[in-house]
């Protein structure tokens, strides 16, 4: 999973590179907030984001404005990492779009806890995104049969986008996920199967 690192204090950023990279994560730096925001902002964005708030350029708080305003399929999760602490810098973070808040000095191990979180969500996402995608063809799918559709006036056949007819049932099954079971109405019981009946041997109403 890959990770922005965005700190404009090298030591800072040096220590969380190598503390992120000796747990596995795929590290990325950014030594300011507008670096930071480009790599956000490029075709594969990381999936979590550790910004410093204090930044030049522009700050953290900025940054996650700017990235809540756009768009995502899978959005990043981004964690401020910064030396302000108390309740209302909390939630001045949060509600700028940060998901989650450290201060520092940081807790080596509830950092990686955090990262953690962070992670599950993500993937938690990637999951529903890939959900809706696959709800998102389903209905494509069934939207193919609406609309005017060739019918053929005496034996029901249908005509298929490359010109052939074919039967109703064989139509639907290319068209979309149904399956069908077979029966016989009670009109067509009346009209063609009774008759059939009648004249086997037996099952005749007419007497001997």
């Amino acid at each position: 999973m890959k990770v922005l690192v965005a700190d404009d204090d090298l030591v800072t950023r040096r220590l969380l590179e190598a503390t992120l990279q000796s747990w596995g994560y795929d590290v990325c730096a950014a030594a300011d907030g507008a670096e930071a925001l480009h790599i956000l902002e490029e075709g594969l964005p990381p999936d979590i984001a550790l910004l410093d708030w204090m930044m030049p350029e522009r700050d953290g708080l900025e940054v996650c404005r700017i990235i809540c305003a756009c768009p995502q399929t899978v959005p990043t999760y981004v964690i401020l990492l910064t030396a302000l602490g108390g309740r209302q810098n909390i939630i001045q973070g949060l509600q700028a779009g940060a998901d989650d808040y450290i201060t520092k000095p940081f807790d080596r191990e509830e950092l990686r806890a955090r990262l953690e979180v962070g992670r599950r969500i993500v993937e938690l996402q990637r999951s529903l995104a890939e959900r809706v995608r696959q709800l998102e063809d389903a209905l494509a799918r069934v939207k193919q049969l609406q609309g005017l559709v060739p019918i053929c006036s005496y034996c029901k056949k249908i005509r298929n986008d490359r010109n052939y007819w074919q039967q109703l049932e064989s139509y639907l099954s290319d068209h979309s996920e149904a399956q069908f079971s077979h029966g016989i109405c009670p009109e067509c019981y009346e009209k063609f199967v009774k008759p059939e009946l009648e004249k086997l041997p037996g099952l005749s109403d007419e007497s001997p």
